[in-house]
């Protein structure tokens, strides 16, 4: 697939765009560290919120305190939601199950 190439303002208009999705999605991790927000509500603003629909679960995961790389990975392949599976490509059983999981840990 080939891309159109981009005028200089709309390059401009993108780079900003990409930087203030990832500042959202940095922002909604470290809530997450932080316990000011939980995993259930990140998952619900990211309904509304693009940024954050983008989001990997992964990253998701891994921002949540005690659980790295190896154990978001253990509990996706537990939950059967692949590695390169988005916020927003979740299901309805997979969101809730993720959900309930989070909430018993």
């Amino acid at each position: 697939m080939v891309l159109r190439p981009l005028s200089a303002t709309e390059r401009a208009d993108a780079l900003t765009k990409a930087a203030a999705a990832r500042v959202t999605r940095a922002a909604a991790k470290e809530s997450l560290k932080n316990g000011k927000r939980s995993a259930a509500d990140i998952i619900a603003a990211a309904g509304e919120d693009d940024a954050l629909a983008r989001m990997r679960v992964a990253e998701l995961l891994e921002a949540l305190p005690g659980i790295g790389k190896v154990r978001a990975a253990a509990i996706m392949d537990q939950l059967n939601i692949a590695a390169s599976r988005r916020v927003r490509g979740l299901g309805v059983h997979q969101r809730q199950a993720l959900v309930n999981f989070i909430d018993e840990s």
